[in-house]
């Protein structure tokens, strides 16, 4: 696939990667991000820079004039917030400035792509036995995340006329090297501690960050306009699988395995962001992630990325892991 691409959020997690896999297959490639934003995982001389404000629509005209791009992959995103308001400052009107600006310089592109998120549909389908979430279930989103990002959806959808070839891509849990919150669980079994909530059964679904990179091509070259795709690795774990692959990993160290109720988390979290407000800094464990951590299916259906991307996931939970544990090791995380 040849072309010019926009990646967004280019310095971040899948963003990084993303930049990587458009450099491997020769395609021009513009990395966009803030000025403070580190280049600790785009050092390659073939990347083009360009910084990008997505609080203005004006600033972003007068940033992208000149530009001609067949490809805009729109990466860029909070997953976590000091305070509510800025998820969606920055994930839904961030988009809506984005795609505004793009459409005002008359782009000509060729896909638009927007990684979304399962957290979209929030606790759906809870009963058991549970069932795939699917794509014409009606979304319920329990976080602001969640919100932010189905309200950018869903002003997607609104535009009048399609004249933007949008698809949307809704991973589940990403993991691998450069992510952090995973890694947290990592480090804490290292530190002889595994803590989970809820005694009622967890389905949990997770997408290796390379798997999500394989969609995001497969969508720019024959996504179709308004399609929204979930991402998993296609199977369904429960919630001590990834700690049980992750200590075997790091070499069986002794542990404690505690299993708490979920009230303990809605205590720990309270607390948490109080603390991330009187500190400034945000706590992995917050009060977007009660509701994440609380939720008991993270099942989803993706048939139609298979049937109609060729979306086919290529690696497993424990190969995922195996890579990510080998890449924290390598770079001294742990």
């Amino acid at each position: 696939m040849a072309g010019k691409i926009l990646v967004t959020g280019a310095s971040g997690f899948i963003g990084s990667f993303i930049v990587e896999e458009a450099l491997r297959r020769g395609m021009e490639t513009w990395a966009a991000m803030r000025g403070a934003s580190s280049k600790q995982y785009l050092k390659d001389e073939r990347i083009h820079f360009i910084e990008l404000n997505l609080s203005s629509q004006d600033d972003l005209e007068r940033q992208l004039a000149g530009q001609q791009f067949d490809y805009v992959v729109h990466a860029a995103g909070v997953t976590k917030c000091l305070n509510k308001e800025d998820f969606y400052r920055i994930n839904t009107e961030g988009t809506k400035n984005l795609v505004r600006a793009l459409t005002a310089l008359k782009m000509p592109l060729k896909r638009f792509v927007y990684i979304s998120s399962l957290s979209v549909y929030g606790a759906i389908r809870e009963q058991q036995p549970y069932e795939d979430i699917r794509e014409d279930d009606t979304p319920q989103p329990n976080t602001d995340y969640g919100r932010s990002k189905l309200q950018a959806e869903q002003w997607l959808d609104a535009l009048t006329p399609r004249t933007l070839p949008y698809v949307i891509l809704r991973p589940t849990g990403v993991y691998g090297p450069r992510e952090r919150d995973y890694f947290l669980m990592a480090k804490s079994i290292k530190q002889h501690s595994d803590f989970a909530v809820g005694y009622k059964q967890q389905d949990i679904t997770f997408v290796y960050v390379l798997d999500v990179v394989q969609a995001v091509f497969l969508a720019c070259e024959r996504g179709e306009t308004g399609r929204k795709y979930f991402l998993s690795d296609g199977q369904v774990y429960q919630s001590t699988t990834f700690s049980n692959l992750l200590r075997e990993e790091l070499g069986h160290p002794w542990w404690i395995r505690i299993k708490a109720p979920i009230w303990v988390l809605r205590v720990v979290t309270f607390f948490g962001d109080k603390i991330g407000h009187m500190t400034g800094k945000i706590s992995a464990l917050n009060n977007d992630k009660y509701h994440i951590l609380k939720q008991r299916n993270w099942r989803c259906d993706i048939g139609p990325a298979r049937r109609e991307l060729g979306y086919e996931p290529r690696y497993q939970l424990e190969e995922g892991v195996r890579l990510s544990v080998k890449w924290y090791k390598e770079n001294g995380w742990l």
